[in-house]
């Protein structure tokens, strides 16, 4: 597996390879936006409250979560709900109701975001054409109070959707917190570290597993901050479902 673009098209690579690389410059490009309206959004990651759900005992992440569906009609948000994983794809914290706060208004109304969503789903859209997409937005704080935060408690997994975009946010006094991406059916994976803010991982969740290792203070205040975004063609996933 490497991170080599196929027809330099980012849908392309993400159908023929299962993961595709896009440097800040490129997200803005392929959903139409300014990295400065989306630079406005980072101060919002300081506000976000502690997720009660970890079941290791840690207190090093902080979360904020918001469901969206994206038609024809544009992008709509859905009425609040939790977020739930079965146990095959999340065997820490699959299997139960997870009820994170909502994502606050100054994120969710803001015309970046709108756009944001929109041109990440019109680009998963040409990797698998379909007219609905579910969406699932997480705000995510890992933090190193504690000495150690750990961004996939779940080690390696897939997350039971479509596509995931991982998108770096702020990464700041901390060592560690290297992406890791693996083949589901086979051996051959890619490793790096992502340092820009607003770079984006695209996964074909079908066809790779992935994690981010743990990460250290190198500093005072060390936090790795990412926004974690969802499409699944078939509904959200919910007990039962």
């Amino acid at each position: 597996m490497k991170l080599t673009r196929v027809n330099d098209d980012a849908a392309t690579t993400l159908h023929e390879v299962g993961c595709v690389l896009l440097q800040p410059d490129e997200l803005a490009q392929e959903c139409g936006l300014q990295l400065a309206d989306l630079t406005a959004l980072a101060p919002t990651w300081n506000q976000l409250p502690r997720d009660a759900y970890l079941r290791d005992g840690g207190r090093y992440r902080s979360r904020l979560h918001s469901c969206f569906i994206h038609d024809r009609s544009g992008l709509q948000q859905v009425p609040h709900r939790a977020h739930w994983q079965p146990t095959e794809y999340n065997a820490l914290h699959g299997g139960m109701e997870r009820w994170f706060d909502p994502m606050t208004a100054a994120v969710v109304q803001a015309p970046v975001w709108t756009r944001l969503l929109s041109g990440l789903a019109e680009l998963v859209s040409r990797a698998r054409p379909t007219s609905r997409w579910y969406i699932e937005a997480h705000q995510f704080r890992i933090d190193t109070a504690e000495g150690i935060g750990r961004p996939t408690p779940e080690g390696a997994h897939r997350d039971g959707v479509d596509y995931v975009a991982v998108i770096l946010v702020n990464r700041f006094n901390v060592r560690g917190g290297e992406t890791r991406v693996f083949e589901a059916e086979g051996t051959s994976g890619v490793r790096f570290t992502m340092t820009a803010p607003w770079t984006t991982l695209l996964l074909d969740d079908a066809k790779v597993i992935h994690e981010s290792t743990p990460i250290q203070n190198d500093g005072p205040d060390g936090v790795r901050d990412t926004l974690v975004i969802t499409f699944r063609e078939q509904g959200f996933q919910a007990p039962g479902a």
